[in-house]
């Protein structure tokens, strides 16, 4: 499998792809119609130096893909919040006063997307790395060691995370989000299997790929186990500091696992991907045509993927096509 360096996420009835220094949003509108919008990817991390250190250049991809995400899932969202009170109130002004209003407007989903990246974080730096740490050192009181208590704090960690994704599957919503998580992974692992991007081709690729912010996020919670297990401080405030303090590092960490993941057909990293792979059908389900046909276009809208087949399968997108038919 070649890695053709485009990821994206689900959002709200469509889905995000990102390639380089471009990325789309499809929607499916209530009408049934495909909105497709082309935005330039800017970073807010000015210096490219950065990007090229490990470690930190984990931390500061992390945290611009928080934002991006957010931003495409409040745009998808407007799609269908916007009721007919609202777009009565736009049609009362006139050219100058509408102007006005939609500069509001986004001054003040700027305002919410910060604080929701900013609560976003926080409620799961504390959900996940502070709380573990409090019900584990509960032991503390039956005179449990330092080992114990650790150990105890690995499997509430994790186990609060797959409680946390069993509770959020079972959301009717969530579980159509899903279904569009499945159909981005399927159109990935399409291409990067070097087929002919069709419907049909795309609904019998895998839904599960090895660059799943789903496998982040697990390798985030082994990899703090892992530092919590061998760093050890005396006192229990420190302990909660060095959590924190400790955070951006196991995300660096957990990144550059996922980064080698995605290009690497190592038997030994294939073997440690797997876990998270599996992990991948809690938070994707079987998508649709339709759904299909979105991820398509969100897709085409950044990436030539004939070229793509051309390049690194010694093929065109039509001869690829033939033979997977």
């Amino acid at each position: 499998m070649k890695s053709s360096n485009i990821g994206g996420q689900a959002v709200m009835e469509g889905i995000m792809m990102r390639h380089k220094d471009k990325y789309s949003i499809a929607v499916r509108k209530i009408d049934q119609e495909i909105e497709v919008k082309v935005e330039d990817y800017k970073s807010f991390i000015k210096s490219k130096k950065l990007l090229t250190i490990p470690i930190v250049r984990g931390v500061l991809n992390f945290i611009d893909s928080l934002v991006v995400g957010t931003r495409c899932l409040m745009y998808s969202a407007s799609f269908f919040e916007e009721d007919e009170e609202e777009e009565q109130k736009k049609q009362e002004f006139t050219g100058e006063e509408l102007k006005k209003y939609e500069e509001k407007q986004e001054k003040q989903n700027k305002i919410l997307m910060t604080v929701t990246v900013i609560l976003s974080v926080v409620i799961s730096v504390g959900l996940f790395m502070i709380l573990p740490y409090f019900i584990a050192s509960l032991l503390h009181r039956v005179n449990a060691s330092d080992t114990v208590v650790a150990i105890a704090e690995a499997f509430v960690r994790i186990g609060l995370f797959l409680l946390y994704l069993v509770a959020i599957s079972k959301m009717k919503d969530i579980q159509r989000v899903f279904m569009y998580h499945g159909a981005e992974h399927k159109c990935i692992n399409c291409v990067e299997h070097g087929m002919d991007l069709t419907v049909e081709n795309v609904m019998k690729s895998s839904r599960l790929h090895k660059r799943c912010g789903t496998s982040f996020l697990l390798i985030v919670m082994v990899v703090s186990i892992i530092f919590f297990l061998f760093i050890r401080v005396p006192s229990p405030v420190m302990r909660v500091v060095v959590r924190l303090l400790l955070v951006p590092v196991i995300a660096g960490v957990s990144y550059e696992f996922i980064r080698l993941a995605g290009s690497s057909e190592n038997p030994l990293v294939t073997a440690l991907s797997k876990p998270g792979m599996a992990l991948q059908k809690l938070t994707t389900r079987e998508p649709d045509p339709d759904m299909a046909e979105v991820a398509i276009a969100a897709v085409e809208a950044v990436f030539d993927w004939k070229a793509y087949l051309e390049e690194n399968f010694n093929r065109s997108g039509e001869k690829a096509k033939e033979e997977s038919a």
